[in-house]
């Protein structure tokens, strides 16, 4: 029996995903958490064989979670599950650690296949995100400038290039206004680059949106 940890502020997404798990005879979902450090706290206390995470949470986010995991737990699988498409955090969070990346529109088959794989000890990788990766290892290629940032630097980076206002990603960060406008700035001292728009047109160019 393969134990779940479902990580999500949503309880509409957690009890969904719960509905479908509850439907597959070798699994069983065994605990849940709304925060990041909940989500630690109980992979310190509990034993689970996948903890299925989202990016977004309040508090810590799930790629700062993803690499405390990589302390405590080291062999622990996690599969992302996001609504943020692959071009944005897949290679982000494999690098941090993750086991596998899954969008929130993924079918649930795909997302018992991508379980059952990576509770094995292997990775789950879809054939578009494999081929990001090989152009990752390409070193001939130029880095591209969002991969110059942080991983907390990139997240509010590709808000305001959605177009939330700074209180609203303060909001949802857990961050204080002043804090987020000095990500702001860093962003764009490190990008060239000398406004919002700018930031909008290299995300639409880059397939960040």
């Amino acid at each position: 029996m393969i134990r779940i940890l479902i990580a999500d502020d949503h309880e509409v997404v957690r009890r969904g995903l719960k509905q479908i798990l509850a439907e597959t005879p070798d699994m069983v979902v065994t605990d849940e958490a709304a925060r990041g450090e909940e989500v630690l706290d109980k992979v310190s206390s509990k034993d689970f064989d996948v903890v299925l995470l989202d990016i977004s949470m309040p508090g810590k986010t799930g790629l700062e979670v993803m690499k405390q995991l990589r302390s405590i737990r080291p062999q622990l699988p996690v599969l992302v599950l996001s609504i943020y498409p692959e071009e944005q955090y897949a290679v982000r969070v494999l690098k941090a650690g993750a086991s596998g990346y899954l969008t929130k529109e993924s079918a649930p088959e795909e997302l018992i296949s991508a379980i059952r794989k990576v509770s094995s000890g292997r990775k789950y990788i879809t054939p578009s995100l494999a081929e990001k990766l090989a152009q990752q290892l390409d070193y001939t290629s130029e880095r591209p400038l969002h991969e110059t940032l942080s991983d907390r630097e990139y997240q509010v980076m590709v808000m305001i290039a959605s177009g939330k206002a700074v209180k609203n990603m303060a909001e949802s960060l857990s961050l204080s206004v002043k804090t987020v406008s000095t990500y702001r700035s860093r962003i764009l001292e490190k990008m060239g680059m000398k406004s919002n728009a700018e930031l909008i047109r290299y995300a639409i160019q880059n397939n960040l949106l």
